[in-house]
């Protein structure tokens, strides 16, 4: 396995235990979640770069790579539903489109094929780990106390990630069909 191959099976490994960090009431387990959350979304950055620069692009990484993120970033979303930061709808809409996606990855790598993110998914994970990254740096600062406002800034924050999780979605449907054989 190669380092970006490793990379990713970090991620999802990370993922499990970030959530972990941030349900866990310890001392200073939110700034361990989003150090953990920090870490595994570099890894998300790096595997890519170093794929791409040492031609070591794998179908494994093109299709573990966009699930690794989905388990980051769904991880992220059902913390903060639990803690009342995250409407159901969003998670709903991410997840509708997560599940569709990995349905056309699947037919598409049955056919032989490998469709890998666009930029728009790129920009979707990316506004999903941002987002997440600046959600959970406040929260131990105003959960207590401001709570209905952190609440409002955060569901807004999720609900822009909810929008470009549906226009990546749809970008991706289109350049699917244009490429999978859907009579087999």
């Amino acid at each position: 396995m190669n380092l970006p191959n490793k990379l990713t099976m970090l991620r999802i490994i990370l993922t499990p235990i970030y959530l972990a960090a941030m349900l866990i009431d310890f001392d200073f387990h939110y700034f361990v979640a989003v150090i953990i959350f920090i870490v595994a979304s570099i890894t998300d950055f790096l595997d890519g770069k170093i794929a791409r620069k040492n031609n070591l692009i794998t179908t494994f990484g093109k299709l573990c790579d966009p699930v690794a993120d989905k388990m980051l970033t769904t991880a992220a979303l059902l913390a903060f539903m639990q803690l009342g930061l995250c409407s159901i709808w969003i998670v709903m809409i991410v997840l509708a489109r997560e599940f569709l996606v990995t349905s056309f990855r699947l037919v598409a790598s049955a056919q032989g094929l490998v469709i890998p993110a666009g930029i728009w998914g790129k920009l979707k994970t990316v506004s999903q780990m941002v987002f997440s990254i600046a959600i959970m740096l406040a929260i131990p600062f105003v959960y207590d106390t401001h709570f209905e406002t952190l609440a409002f800034v955060s569901n807004i924050l999720l609900w822009i990630t909810a929008v470009l999780t549906v226009i990546s979605g749809i970008k991706y449907i289109i350049d699917g069909k244009k490429v999978i054989d859907f009579s087999m």
